[in-house]
């Protein structure tokens, strides 16, 4: 018997947000998601590398975009989860981001701040128990199977 007031432990990733345990509409596995960040920062720099000129630097080099790169990969993010509630990354590898709080659409407003914050890199390696990430804590978002 469970004491009074104490945490309800979970069986599964997800079960406290009402997802469930696997398949369609889980919680996807920390490999599928940092896949698709990396296909979507790559795509970021080979669109930000047509804009980049550096005399500094001989050959392919001067089109290396730096942190230009964060430009494409911000409005890449905000406008795929406005338009398609996903990122290209998300989209090839199957995956999808979804409010928790309500059965609504992620907003302009939660789509601008999840990104900001998931370009720190830092929010999205503090996890919870379901290893939803920083910035998908504080935007009650989380990132599912599709």
């Amino acid at each position: 018997m469970a004491t009074p007031g104490a945490p309800v432990r979970q069986r599964y990733r997800g079960e406290r947000i009402g997802l469930p345990s696997s398949g369609p509409g889980s919680l996807a596995p920390f490999g599928r998601r940092a896949l698709a960040f990396v296909i979507d920062v790559a795509l970021s720099a080979a669109v930000a590398s047509l804009f980049v000129s550096r005399n500094d630097l001989p050959g392919l080099a001067s089109h290396l975009p730096g942190q230009w790169s964060l430009i494409p990969l911000f409005l890449e993010y905000v406008l795929g989860l406005l338009l398609l509630g996903r990122s290209v990354g998300m989209w090839l590898t199957g995956l999808r981001v979804i409010r928790v709080d309500a059965h609504e659409a992620v907003g302009p407003l939660r789509a601008a701040v999840r990104t900001a914050l998931l370009l720190f890199l830092v929010p999205a390696l503090v996890a919870d128990a379901d290893f939803r990430g920083l910035h998908d804590r504080l935007t009650d978002t989380a990132v599912i199977v599709h």
